[in-house]
């Protein structure tokens, strides 16, 4: 893709990730809403998850442009599985965060994320890779579908 490079993300691209998150939490708010709009939700999720990442062997990944503007990020660190599953196919990575700007969707972005995640994963000597989406965000599956990704779990939910 000629149009940006992945890169680890740097210390000065948390104000773009910052926006990334909010506009994240905007999109899934007209799915789901039970999301969080406030203005403190980018900051707090955030200094969850960077840690986080960190603690389980993880990268945070932006996409940026030849110009320098970051247009798009993914984080993803190591999971265990359960018991239950193959001792081989247990330890797994997880891709956490995945968000391109509106303007560069369809260009490749997203999908040069998921590969430079799916690179670490097997650099890691993973033999997969999860991702969690949202059941009615239908954009995000078409995405992951075109990616060669297929339903593995599904969680449902009742309001008592």
């Amino acid at each position: 893709m000629d149009r940006c490079h992945i890169r680890e993300a740097r210390a000065d691209d948390k104000p773009a990730i910052l926006k990334f998150i909010f506009a994240l939490q905007q999109h899934e708010g007209v799915i789901e809403p039970n999301r969080r709009l406030d203005q403190f939700v980018s900051e707090e999720h955030y200094t969850v998850l960077i840690p986080y990442v960190a603690a389980h062997n993880g990268k945070i990944l932006v996409a940026e442009e030849k110009a320098g503007r970051v247009v798009g990020w993914a984080a993803v660190y190591e999971d265990g599985g359960d018991v239950f599953i193959r001792a081989e196919e247990r330890a797994h990575g997880f891709l956490a965060e995945l968000y391109v700007v509106e303007a560069e969707r369809g260009a490749g972005v997203g999908r040069a994320l998921i590969t430079a995640c799916e690179e670490w994963a097997r650099g890691r000597g993973l033999v997969s890779l999860r991702i969690g989406l949202l059941a009615r965000n239908a954009s995000a599956a078409r995405v992951y579908d075109k990616a060669d990704y297929a339903p593995y779990a599904l969680t449902v939910r009742k309001y008592l």
